[in-house]
């Protein structure tokens, strides 16, 4: 009887965990993207994404790579305040993504901080190919009116930078 009584036990436990790690399992979003510039191709950053205390998304540039034949873009000189001057490494670059609840893999209500142009944008974001790839897209006031980057999510990002 004792025995039965510690195997249900047991198996509530056990239940109770598989429970627990599927309501708090990282989002596919969560981890390492190479954000791609829409007009060249060409690789601007690493970005890693995080699941904040908050409860939504943030973005942090953990590298910069050079411009063909330049160097890259270090500080954020165009940028309005907080953010001027300061360097990009470390630097949020989106902020206020949530996961849609109509849509799954679709986040929404986002920032997005273009470092280049110092501009700040409404966002929103779509996971496709099996999480692989995040299409961003930032705009002022209207979807419409704006641009999608591509980003490939990235296993090593060490590896990556040194290619």
């Amino acid at each position: 009887m004792k025995q039965n009584i510690l195997k249900k036990i047991a198996l509530i436990a056990l239940l109770g965990m598989g429970l627990f790690a599927q309501v708090y399992a990282a989002s596919p979003l969560v981890g390492y993207w190479k954000s791609v510039d829409d007009r060249t191709g060409e690789a601007l950053s690493i970005i890693e994404i995080k699941k904040l205390e908050n409860g939504t998304y943030g973005g942090f540039i953990v590298h910069r790579f050079a411009a063909p034949g330049g160097v890259p873009l270090t500080h954020c000189t165009k940028c309005p305040e907080p953010y001027r001057n300061k360097p990009l490494i470390g630097m949020q670059i989106l902020s206020g993504f949530i996961e849609d609840p109509k849509k799954p893999n679709n986040f929404i209500h986002g920032k997005v901080l273009e470092a280049k142009s110092g501009k700040i944008f409404e966002g929103k974001g779509q996971l496709v190919a099996d999480g692989r790839r995040l299409r961003l897209r930032g705009f002022i006031g209207v979807s419409m009116l704006g641009r999608t980057q591509v980003w490939v999510k990235v296993n090593d990002p060490q590896a990556e930078i040194n290619k």
